[in-house]
Protein backbone atom coordinates (compact mmCIF):
# COMPACT_ATOMS: atom_id res chain seq x y z
CA UNK A 1 0.00 0.00 0.00
CA UNK A 2 1.29 3.51 -0.69
CA UNK A 3 2.38 5.22 2.50
CA UNK A 4 0.05 7.98 3.69
CA UNK A 5 1.39 11.39 4.66
CA UNK A 6 0.99 10.45 8.33
CA UNK A 7 3.02 7.26 7.92
CA UNK A 8 5.70 9.01 5.82
CA UNK A 9 6.15 11.60 8.55
CA UNK A 10 6.50 8.86 11.20
CA UNK A 11 8.98 6.90 9.05
CA UNK A 12 11.24 9.92 8.79
CA UNK A 13 11.52 9.96 12.60
CA UNK A 14 12.23 6.23 13.09
CA UNK A 15 15.85 5.77 14.28
CA UNK A 16 18.44 3.34 12.92
CA UNK A 17 18.39 1.35 16.19
CA UNK A 18 17.31 -2.13 17.29
CA UNK A 19 13.82 -2.45 18.63
CA UNK A 20 10.27 -3.67 18.19
CA UNK A 21 7.49 -2.30 15.98
CA UNK A 22 3.73 -2.75 16.36
CA UNK A 23 1.47 -2.51 13.31
CA UNK A 24 -2.10 -1.32 14.01
CA UNK A 25 -5.30 -1.20 11.99
CA UNK A 26 -7.67 1.76 11.76
CA UNK A 27 -9.30 0.85 15.08
CA UNK A 28 -5.99 0.84 16.95
CA UNK A 29 -5.84 -2.95 17.25
CA UNK A 30 -2.31 -4.37 17.25
CA UNK A 31 -2.31 -6.78 14.29
CA UNK A 32 1.41 -7.58 14.05
CA UNK A 33 4.50 -7.33 16.26
CA UNK A 34 8.00 -7.62 14.81
CA UNK A 35 11.60 -7.00 15.80
CA UNK A 36 14.44 -5.41 13.85
CA UNK A 37 18.14 -4.80 14.12
CA UNK A 38 17.53 -1.51 12.27
CA UNK A 39 14.01 -0.18 12.79
CA UNK A 40 14.14 2.44 10.03
CA UNK A 41 15.15 -0.06 7.34
CA UNK A 42 12.77 -2.78 8.47
CA UNK A 43 9.62 -0.69 8.92
CA UNK A 44 10.21 1.19 5.65
CA UNK A 45 10.12 -2.10 3.74
CA UNK A 46 6.40 -2.45 4.49
CA UNK A 47 5.62 0.67 2.46
CA UNK A 48 7.70 0.11 -0.72
CA UNK A 49 5.20 -0.56 -3.55
CA UNK A 50 8.02 -1.94 -5.72
CA UNK A 51 8.43 -4.88 -3.34
CA UNK A 52 4.76 -5.90 -3.49
CA UNK A 53 5.24 -8.39 -6.32
CA UNK A 54 7.27 -10.65 -4.05
CA UNK A 55 4.82 -10.64 -1.15
CA UNK A 56 2.59 -13.62 -0.39
CA UNK A 57 -1.15 -13.35 0.22
CA UNK A 58 -0.82 -13.14 4.00
CA UNK A 59 1.77 -10.37 3.88
CA UNK A 60 -0.33 -8.43 1.35
CA UNK A 61 -3.34 -8.71 3.66
CA UNK A 62 -1.27 -7.48 6.61
CA UNK A 63 0.09 -4.47 4.74
CA UNK A 64 -3.37 -3.57 3.42
CA UNK A 65 -4.69 -3.50 7.01
CA UNK A 66 -1.91 -1.26 8.41
CA UNK A 67 -3.21 2.16 9.37
CA UNK A 68 -0.54 3.20 11.89
CA UNK A 69 2.48 1.83 13.71
CA UNK A 70 4.42 2.32 16.94
CA UNK A 71 8.06 1.55 17.74
CA UNK A 72 10.01 0.82 20.92
CA UNK A 73 13.80 1.01 20.81
CA UNK A 74 16.01 -1.26 22.94
CA UNK A 75 19.73 -1.59 23.57
CA UNK A 76 20.48 -4.82 21.74
CA UNK A 77 19.07 -7.46 19.41
CA UNK A 78 18.51 -10.02 22.23
CA UNK A 79 16.45 -7.40 24.06
CA UNK A 80 14.32 -6.90 20.95
CA UNK A 81 13.64 -10.67 20.85
CA UNK A 82 12.58 -10.69 24.51
CA UNK A 83 10.31 -7.68 24.08
CA UNK A 84 8.83 -9.08 20.87
CA UNK A 85 7.91 -12.33 22.64
CA UNK A 86 6.40 -10.45 25.59
CA UNK A 87 4.23 -8.24 23.37
CA UNK A 88 3.01 -11.10 21.17
CA UNK A 89 1.89 -13.03 24.25
CA UNK A 90 0.18 -9.90 25.56
CA UNK A 91 -1.66 -8.78 22.41
CA UNK A 92 -1.88 -12.07 20.43
CA UNK A 93 -1.87 -10.23 17.06
CA UNK A 94 -3.75 -12.04 14.32
CA UNK A 95 -0.81 -12.01 11.87
CA UNK A 96 1.80 -13.41 14.29
CA UNK A 97 2.50 -17.14 14.60
CA UNK A 98 5.63 -17.43 16.75
CA UNK A 99 5.45 -16.82 20.54
CA UNK A 100 1.65 -17.18 20.62
CA UNK A 101 1.88 -20.09 23.06
CA UNK A 102 2.25 -19.61 26.82
CA UNK A 103 5.86 -20.75 27.01
CA UNK A 104 8.06 -18.19 28.76
CA UNK A 105 11.73 -17.42 28.33
CA UNK A 106 14.16 -19.36 30.48
CA UNK A 107 15.43 -18.08 33.86
CA UNK A 108 18.16 -19.30 36.20
CA UNK A 109 17.33 -19.27 39.91
CA UNK A 110 19.10 -19.96 43.18
CA UNK A 111 17.68 -19.73 46.68
CA UNK A 112 20.46 -18.59 49.02
CA UNK A 113 18.33 -19.51 52.03
CA UNK A 114 18.59 -23.23 51.26
CA UNK A 115 20.97 -25.21 53.48
CA UNK A 116 23.18 -26.01 50.46
CA UNK A 117 21.98 -23.74 47.61
CA UNK A 118 21.79 -25.04 44.05
CA UNK A 119 21.18 -23.41 40.66
CA UNK A 120 18.13 -24.57 38.68
CA UNK A 121 16.32 -23.60 35.48
CA UNK A 122 12.76 -22.27 35.52
CA UNK A 123 10.36 -20.36 33.30
CA UNK A 124 8.31 -18.66 36.02
CA UNK A 125 9.50 -16.00 38.44
CA UNK A 126 7.65 -16.00 41.76
CA UNK A 127 8.02 -14.13 45.05
CA UNK A 128 9.81 -16.98 46.83
CA UNK A 129 12.92 -15.16 48.09
CA UNK A 130 15.18 -16.66 45.42
CA UNK A 131 17.55 -14.79 43.09
CA UNK A 132 16.67 -14.92 39.39
CA UNK A 133 18.94 -14.33 36.39
CA UNK A 134 17.54 -13.68 32.94
CA UNK A 135 15.29 -14.05 31.03
CA UNK A 136 17.50 -15.47 28.29
CA UNK A 137 16.63 -15.22 24.61
CA UNK A 138 18.92 -18.21 23.84
CA UNK A 139 17.98 -21.00 26.25
CA UNK A 140 20.63 -23.41 24.93
CA UNK A 141 23.36 -20.81 25.56
CA UNK A 142 21.99 -20.26 29.07
CA UNK A 143 22.13 -23.99 29.87
CA UNK A 144 25.70 -24.29 28.59
CA UNK A 145 26.77 -21.21 30.56
CA UNK A 146 25.25 -22.66 33.73
CA UNK A 147 27.24 -25.87 33.14
CA UNK A 148 30.36 -23.72 32.74
CA UNK A 149 29.61 -21.89 36.00
CA UNK A 150 29.11 -25.18 37.85
CA UNK A 151 32.51 -26.42 36.70
CA UNK A 152 34.29 -23.11 37.23
CA UNK A 153 32.99 -22.66 40.79
CA UNK A 154 32.70 -26.38 41.74
CA UNK A 155 28.96 -26.28 42.36
CA UNK A 156 26.67 -29.20 42.91
CA UNK A 157 24.19 -30.34 40.28
CA UNK A 158 22.27 -32.88 42.38
CA UNK A 159 18.59 -32.35 43.11
CA UNK A 160 18.53 -33.27 46.81
CA UNK A 161 17.62 -30.34 49.06
CA UNK A 162 20.15 -31.20 51.79
CA UNK A 163 22.53 -33.90 50.50
CA UNK A 164 24.33 -36.12 53.01
CA UNK A 165 26.83 -38.97 53.10
CA UNK A 166 24.33 -41.45 51.64
CA UNK A 167 23.94 -39.22 48.58
CA UNK A 168 27.69 -38.82 48.16
CA UNK A 169 28.34 -42.51 47.46
CA UNK A 170 26.56 -42.37 44.09
CA UNK A 171 27.11 -38.66 43.24
CA UNK A 172 28.70 -38.24 39.82
CA UNK A 173 29.48 -34.54 40.41
CA UNK A 174 31.54 -35.24 43.52
CA UNK A 175 33.47 -38.20 42.09
CA UNK A 176 34.36 -36.25 38.95
CA UNK A 177 35.53 -33.37 41.18
CA UNK A 178 32.97 -30.99 39.68
CA UNK A 179 31.63 -30.32 43.18
CA UNK A 180 33.49 -29.58 46.41
CA UNK A 181 31.12 -31.99 48.21
CA UNK A 182 29.86 -29.95 51.18
CA UNK A 183 27.56 -32.89 51.91
CA UNK A 184 30.46 -34.84 53.49
CA UNK A 185 32.28 -31.86 54.95
CA UNK A 186 34.99 -31.38 52.32
CA UNK A 187 34.17 -27.70 52.71
CA UNK A 188 32.02 -25.94 55.28
CA UNK A 189 28.62 -24.63 54.31
CA UNK A 190 29.93 -21.07 54.71
CA UNK A 191 32.72 -21.80 52.24
CA UNK A 192 30.27 -23.34 49.81
CA UNK A 193 27.98 -20.31 50.09
CA UNK A 194 30.99 -18.17 49.11
CA UNK A 195 31.35 -20.31 45.97
CA UNK A 196 27.65 -19.81 45.21
CA UNK A 197 27.96 -16.06 45.74
CA UNK A 198 30.89 -15.94 43.32
CA UNK A 199 28.77 -17.81 40.78
CA UNK A 200 25.97 -15.26 41.29
CA UNK A 201 28.44 -12.44 40.54
CA UNK A 202 29.48 -14.40 37.45
CA UNK A 203 25.86 -14.69 36.27
CA UNK A 204 25.46 -10.96 36.91
CA UNK A 205 28.12 -10.32 34.29
CA UNK A 206 31.30 -10.11 36.39
CA UNK A 207 33.17 -12.52 34.16
CA UNK A 208 35.72 -10.41 32.27
CA UNK A 209 38.62 -12.42 33.68
CA UNK A 210 37.10 -15.73 32.58
CA UNK A 211 36.37 -14.34 29.12
CA UNK A 212 39.99 -13.26 28.76
CA UNK A 213 41.12 -16.71 29.91
CA UNK A 214 38.86 -18.49 27.40
CA UNK A 215 39.96 -16.17 24.58
CA UNK A 216 43.64 -16.81 25.37
CA UNK A 217 43.08 -20.58 25.43
CA UNK A 218 41.19 -20.37 22.13
CA UNK A 219 44.08 -18.53 20.42
CA UNK A 220 46.58 -20.95 21.90
CA UNK A 221 44.61 -23.96 20.60
CA UNK A 222 44.32 -22.38 17.14
CA UNK A 223 48.06 -21.69 17.05
CA UNK A 224 48.69 -25.35 17.91
CA UNK A 225 46.34 -26.34 15.01
CA UNK A 226 43.91 -27.92 17.46
CA UNK A 227 40.96 -26.41 15.66
CA UNK A 228 38.34 -28.64 17.28
CA UNK A 229 39.27 -27.41 20.75
CA UNK A 230 39.51 -23.83 19.47
CA UNK A 231 35.99 -24.08 18.05
CA UNK A 232 34.65 -25.42 21.35
CA UNK A 233 36.26 -22.55 23.24
CA UNK A 234 34.92 -20.08 20.67
CA UNK A 235 31.36 -21.38 21.12
CA UNK A 236 31.77 -21.35 24.90
CA UNK A 237 32.93 -17.75 24.78
CA UNK A 238 30.01 -16.76 22.54
CA UNK A 239 27.52 -18.47 24.89
CA UNK A 240 29.05 -16.67 27.84
CA UNK A 241 28.79 -13.27 26.17
CA UNK A 242 25.18 -13.85 25.09
CA UNK A 243 24.09 -15.08 28.50
CA UNK A 244 25.76 -12.36 30.58
CA UNK A 245 24.73 -9.50 28.30
CA UNK A 246 22.48 -7.14 30.22
CA UNK A 247 18.85 -6.98 29.14
CA UNK A 248 16.22 -4.47 30.20
CA UNK A 249 13.02 -4.94 32.14
CA UNK A 250 9.93 -4.14 30.10
CA UNK A 251 6.80 -2.64 31.57
CA UNK A 252 3.38 -3.31 30.10
CA UNK A 253 2.67 -1.14 27.06
CA UNK A 254 -0.70 0.55 27.61
CA UNK A 255 -2.96 -0.44 24.71
CA UNK A 256 -6.65 -0.87 25.32
CA UNK A 257 -9.46 -2.58 23.45
CA UNK A 258 -10.20 -0.59 20.25
CA UNK A 259 -13.43 1.40 20.46
CA UNK A 260 -16.00 1.90 17.77
CA UNK A 261 -15.62 4.92 15.53
CA UNK A 262 -19.35 4.99 14.72
CA UNK A 263 -21.40 2.56 16.87
CA UNK A 264 -24.76 3.48 15.38
CA UNK A 265 -23.52 2.84 11.85
CA UNK A 266 -21.95 -0.48 12.83
CA UNK A 267 -25.16 -1.70 14.50
CA UNK A 268 -27.25 -0.64 11.52
CA UNK A 269 -24.91 -2.41 9.07
CA UNK A 270 -24.88 -5.54 11.23
CA UNK A 271 -28.69 -5.61 11.39
CA UNK A 272 -28.89 -5.33 7.61
CA UNK A 273 -26.13 -7.89 6.93
CA UNK A 274 -27.66 -10.53 9.22
CA UNK A 275 -31.29 -9.52 8.51
CA UNK A 276 -32.04 -9.17 12.21
CA UNK A 277 -35.49 -8.09 13.43
CA UNK A 278 -33.99 -5.14 15.32
CA UNK A 279 -30.74 -3.41 16.19
CA UNK A 280 -28.38 -5.79 18.06
CA UNK A 281 -27.98 -3.41 20.98
CA UNK A 282 -26.93 -6.25 23.28
CA UNK A 283 -24.46 -8.83 21.94
CA UNK A 284 -23.02 -11.72 23.94
CA UNK A 285 -19.85 -13.41 22.66
CA UNK A 286 -18.51 -16.82 23.74
CA UNK A 287 -15.10 -18.49 23.44
CA UNK A 288 -13.40 -21.63 24.81
CA UNK A 289 -9.82 -21.78 26.10
CA UNK A 290 -7.81 -24.85 27.10
CA UNK A 291 -4.30 -26.23 26.68
CA UNK A 292 -4.19 -29.91 25.74
CA UNK A 293 -7.42 -30.55 27.60
CA UNK A 294 -6.30 -28.92 30.87
CA UNK A 295 -7.85 -25.87 32.58
CA UNK A 296 -10.87 -25.97 30.27
CA UNK A 297 -12.63 -22.63 30.65
CA UNK A 298 -15.04 -20.46 28.70
CA UNK A 299 -15.75 -16.76 28.55
CA UNK A 300 -18.79 -14.66 27.83
CA UNK A 301 -18.38 -10.98 27.00
CA UNK A 302 -21.20 -8.52 26.65
CA UNK A 303 -21.35 -5.56 24.27
CA UNK A 304 -24.01 -2.90 24.71
CA UNK A 305 -24.64 -0.42 21.90
CA UNK A 306 -21.38 -1.45 20.25
CA UNK A 307 -19.24 -0.90 23.36
CA UNK A 308 -17.88 -3.41 25.94
CA UNK A 309 -20.22 -3.87 28.90
CA UNK A 310 -17.65 -5.29 31.33
CA UNK A 311 -20.04 -5.41 34.29
CA UNK A 312 -21.77 -8.32 32.57
CA UNK A 313 -18.73 -10.35 31.54
CA UNK A 314 -18.85 -13.93 32.81
CA UNK A 315 -16.45 -16.86 32.86
CA UNK A 316 -16.90 -20.57 33.46
CA UNK A 317 -14.85 -23.59 34.46
CA UNK A 318 -16.06 -26.78 32.82
CA UNK A 319 -17.89 -29.19 35.13
CA UNK A 320 -19.10 -31.99 32.88
CA UNK A 321 -16.44 -32.06 30.13
CA UNK A 322 -13.47 -34.19 31.16
CA UNK A 323 -11.52 -34.44 27.88
CA UNK A 324 -10.56 -31.92 25.23
CA UNK A 325 -13.78 -31.29 23.30
CA UNK A 326 -14.51 -27.71 22.24
CA UNK A 327 -18.01 -28.61 21.02
CA UNK A 328 -18.98 -30.13 24.37
CA UNK A 329 -17.41 -27.18 26.22
CA UNK A 330 -19.44 -24.72 24.15
CA UNK A 331 -22.62 -26.73 24.75
CA UNK A 332 -22.07 -26.73 28.51
CA UNK A 333 -21.34 -23.00 28.55
CA UNK A 334 -24.46 -22.07 26.57
CA UNK A 335 -26.60 -24.40 28.68
CA UNK A 336 -25.37 -22.98 31.98
CA UNK A 337 -25.48 -19.34 30.85
CA UNK A 338 -29.04 -19.33 29.53
CA UNK A 339 -30.46 -21.71 32.13
CA UNK A 340 -29.29 -19.23 34.75
CA UNK A 341 -30.52 -16.26 32.71
CA UNK A 342 -33.99 -17.81 32.30
CA UNK A 343 -34.20 -18.40 36.08
CA UNK A 344 -33.22 -14.79 36.76
CA UNK A 345 -35.76 -13.56 34.21
CA UNK A 346 -38.51 -15.61 35.85
CA UNK A 347 -37.49 -14.40 39.30
CA UNK A 348 -37.54 -10.78 38.15
CA UNK A 349 -40.93 -11.30 36.50
CA UNK A 350 -42.36 -12.81 39.66
CA UNK A 351 -41.29 -9.72 41.59
CA UNK A 352 -38.80 -11.51 43.82
CA UNK A 353 -35.90 -9.37 44.98
CA UNK A 354 -33.40 -12.16 45.61
CA UNK A 355 -30.23 -11.76 43.56
CA UNK A 356 -28.61 -15.00 42.41
CA UNK A 357 -24.85 -15.20 41.92
CA UNK A 358 -23.57 -14.51 38.42
CA UNK A 359 -22.96 -17.43 36.10
CA UNK A 360 -19.69 -19.12 36.77
CA UNK A 361 -19.13 -17.25 40.02
CA UNK A 362 -19.20 -20.31 42.26
CA UNK A 363 -16.40 -22.01 40.36
CA UNK A 364 -13.66 -19.48 40.95
CA UNK A 365 -14.02 -17.61 44.25
CA UNK A 366 -10.34 -16.60 44.27
CA UNK A 367 -10.61 -14.90 40.86
CA UNK A 368 -12.89 -11.85 40.44
CA UNK A 369 -15.98 -12.75 38.43
CA UNK A 370 -16.23 -9.49 36.50
CA UNK A 371 -13.75 -6.81 35.56
CA UNK A 372 -15.70 -3.87 36.96
CA UNK A 373 -18.43 -3.11 39.43
CA UNK A 374 -21.67 -1.14 39.26
CA UNK A 375 -24.70 -0.52 41.50
CA UNK A 376 -26.57 -3.73 42.27
CA UNK A 377 -29.88 -2.46 40.87
CA UNK A 378 -28.32 -1.55 37.51
CA UNK A 379 -26.44 -4.84 37.28
CA UNK A 380 -29.62 -6.80 38.05
CA UNK A 381 -31.64 -4.92 35.45
CA UNK A 382 -29.05 -5.72 32.82
CA UNK A 383 -28.54 -9.34 33.88
CA UNK A 384 -32.12 -10.43 33.17
CA UNK A 385 -32.31 -9.25 29.55
CA UNK A 386 -31.84 -11.77 26.78
CA UNK A 387 -29.30 -10.72 24.12
CA UNK A 388 -30.23 -9.45 20.69
CA UNK A 389 -27.41 -11.49 19.13
CA UNK A 390 -25.18 -14.36 20.29
CA UNK A 391 -21.72 -14.65 18.73
CA UNK A 392 -19.81 -17.95 18.92
CA UNK A 393 -16.07 -17.96 18.26
CA UNK A 394 -15.82 -20.88 15.83
CA UNK A 395 -17.36 -22.56 12.82
CA UNK A 396 -20.25 -24.92 12.16
CA UNK A 397 -19.33 -27.39 14.91
CA UNK A 398 -19.35 -24.89 17.75
CA UNK A 399 -22.43 -23.15 16.33
CA UNK A 400 -24.32 -26.45 16.04
CA UNK A 401 -23.53 -27.37 19.66
CA UNK A 402 -24.76 -23.96 20.86
CA UNK A 403 -27.96 -24.10 18.77
CA UNK A 404 -28.83 -27.55 20.12
CA UNK A 405 -28.65 -26.28 23.71
CA UNK A 406 -30.74 -23.18 22.92
CA UNK A 407 -33.39 -25.41 21.35
CA UNK A 408 -33.59 -27.54 24.51
CA UNK A 409 -34.17 -24.34 26.52
CA UNK A 410 -36.85 -23.06 24.14
CA UNK A 411 -34.66 -20.18 22.96
CA UNK A 412 -34.33 -21.09 19.29
CA UNK A 413 -35.71 -17.65 18.40
CA UNK A 414 -32.51 -15.92 19.64
CA UNK A 415 -30.32 -14.77 16.72
CA UNK A 416 -26.99 -16.65 16.85
CA UNK A 417 -23.99 -16.82 14.53
CA UNK A 418 -20.49 -18.31 14.48
CA UNK A 419 -17.44 -16.34 13.32
CA UNK A 420 -14.63 -18.55 11.99
CA UNK A 421 -11.30 -16.80 12.31
CA UNK A 422 -9.31 -18.16 9.35
CA UNK A 423 -11.38 -16.51 6.60
CA UNK A 424 -13.68 -14.40 8.82
CA UNK A 425 -16.68 -16.43 7.64
CA UNK A 426 -20.04 -15.94 9.35
CA UNK A 427 -21.96 -19.19 9.86
CA UNK A 428 -25.72 -19.03 10.44
CA UNK A 429 -28.16 -21.76 11.55
CA UNK A 430 -29.86 -23.45 8.59
CA UNK A 431 -27.57 -21.77 6.05
CA UNK A 432 -25.15 -24.08 4.21
CA UNK A 433 -22.94 -21.38 2.69
CA UNK A 434 -21.14 -19.01 5.08
CA UNK A 435 -21.53 -15.25 4.77
CA UNK A 436 -18.41 -13.23 3.92
CA UNK A 437 -18.54 -9.50 4.53
CA UNK A 438 -16.05 -7.09 2.92
CA UNK A 439 -12.85 -6.54 4.90
CA UNK A 440 -13.74 -2.88 5.42
CA UNK A 441 -17.31 -3.66 6.55
CA UNK A 442 -18.25 -1.85 9.75
CA UNK A 443 -20.46 -4.78 10.74
CA UNK A 444 -17.52 -7.18 10.43
CA UNK A 445 -15.31 -4.88 12.49
CA UNK A 446 -17.86 -4.96 15.31
CA UNK A 447 -18.10 -8.75 15.22
CA UNK A 448 -14.29 -9.03 15.22
CA UNK A 449 -14.05 -6.83 18.32
CA UNK A 450 -16.58 -8.97 20.17
CA UNK A 451 -14.80 -12.17 19.10
CA UNK A 452 -11.33 -10.87 19.98
CA UNK A 453 -12.50 -9.62 23.36
CA UNK A 454 -14.09 -12.98 24.24
CA UNK A 455 -10.83 -14.67 23.17
CA UNK A 456 -8.76 -12.35 25.35
CA UNK A 457 -11.05 -12.78 28.34
CA UNK A 458 -11.00 -16.59 28.08
CA UNK A 459 -7.22 -16.71 27.74
CA UNK A 460 -6.79 -14.36 30.72
CA UNK A 461 -8.89 -16.65 32.92
CA UNK A 462 -7.00 -19.71 31.70
CA UNK A 463 -3.67 -18.03 32.47
CA UNK A 464 -4.83 -17.06 35.98
CA UNK A 465 -5.80 -20.65 36.75
CA UNK A 466 -2.48 -21.95 35.43
CA UNK A 467 -0.52 -19.45 37.53
CA UNK A 468 -2.51 -20.50 40.58
CA UNK A 469 -1.72 -24.14 39.84
CA UNK A 470 1.96 -23.34 39.31
CA UNK A 471 2.12 -21.55 42.66
CA UNK A 472 0.74 -24.68 44.31
CA UNK A 473 3.29 -26.81 42.47
CA UNK A 474 6.04 -25.25 44.60
CA UNK A 475 6.02 -28.65 46.27
CA UNK A 476 7.34 -30.16 43.02
CA UNK A 477 10.68 -28.47 43.77
CA UNK A 478 11.01 -30.38 47.02
CA UNK A 479 13.17 -33.46 46.30
CA UNK A 480 11.67 -36.82 47.12
CA UNK A 481 8.01 -35.82 46.99
CA UNK A 482 5.73 -37.61 44.54
CA UNK A 483 2.13 -37.10 43.47
CA UNK A 484 0.77 -39.20 46.32
CA UNK A 485 2.55 -37.26 49.07
CA UNK A 486 1.80 -33.91 47.44
CA UNK A 487 -1.88 -34.84 47.16
CA UNK A 488 -1.91 -35.94 50.79
CA UNK A 489 -0.42 -32.62 51.90
CA UNK A 490 -2.85 -30.49 49.92
CA UNK A 491 -5.80 -32.62 51.03
CA UNK A 492 -4.75 -32.32 54.68
CA UNK A 493 -3.93 -28.58 54.73
CA UNK A 494 -6.08 -27.33 51.85
CA UNK A 495 -3.44 -25.07 50.27
CA UNK A 496 0.26 -24.31 50.22
CA UNK A 497 -0.43 -21.13 52.21
CA UNK A 498 -1.83 -23.18 55.13
CA UNK A 499 1.02 -25.67 54.79
CA UNK A 500 3.52 -22.81 55.18
CA UNK A 501 2.01 -22.00 58.60
CA UNK A 502 1.99 -25.61 59.80
CA UNK A 503 4.33 -26.90 62.50
CA UNK A 504 6.69 -29.82 61.93
CA UNK A 505 4.48 -32.04 64.09
CA UNK A 506 1.44 -31.27 61.95
CA UNK A 507 3.34 -32.13 58.76
CA UNK A 508 4.68 -35.35 60.29
CA UNK A 509 1.08 -36.41 61.01
CA UNK A 510 0.27 -36.54 57.29
CA UNK A 511 0.32 -40.12 55.90
CA UNK A 512 3.59 -40.84 54.11
CA UNK A 513 5.63 -38.35 56.16
CA UNK A 514 7.94 -38.96 59.06
CA UNK A 515 9.77 -36.65 61.40
CA UNK A 516 12.90 -36.32 59.23
CA UNK A 517 11.06 -35.52 56.00
CA UNK A 518 8.70 -33.16 57.83
CA UNK A 519 11.70 -31.27 59.22
CA UNK A 520 13.30 -31.04 55.77
CA UNK A 521 10.04 -29.80 54.25
CA UNK A 522 9.76 -27.19 56.99
CA UNK A 523 13.29 -25.93 56.19
CA UNK A 524 12.45 -25.94 52.47
CA UNK A 525 9.30 -23.84 52.97
CA UNK A 526 11.00 -21.42 55.37
CA UNK A 527 13.65 -20.73 52.73
CA UNK A 528 10.91 -19.80 50.26
CA UNK A 529 8.87 -17.37 52.26
CA UNK A 530 7.96 -14.43 50.03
Amino acid sequence: MPATEHIRNKLSQVPHKPGVYLMKDRFGTVIYVGKARDLRKRVSQYFHPSRRQGWDLKFNALVDAIHDFDIHTVRSEPESLLLEGKLIKEFRPRYNISFRDDKRFLLIKVNLQDPIPRFTMTRLQTEDGARYFGPFADSAAARRTLDLARREYSLRGCRVLTPGEADYTHCMYAHLKFCTAPCIGNVTREQYRAQVQSACDFMDGQCAELQEHLEADMKKAAAALDFEKAAQLRDMLADLRRTTQKTGKFARIPYSLPVSLDPARELAELREALQLPGLPERIEGFDISNISGTFMVASMVSFRNGRPDRQNYRRFKMKTVLTQDDFACMAETIRRRYTRLLRETEAAGAGRGEREPAAGGAESPSVPEVEAAEPEEAAEARAVRLPDLILIDGGKGQLGAACAELAKLGLSQLPIIGLAKEFEEIHRPGQEAPLRLPADSQALKLLQRVRDESHRFANTFNAQLRLKKISESLLDEFPGIGDARKTALLRHFGSVQRLRAAAVEDIAAVPGFGGKMAQELRVFLDARQS
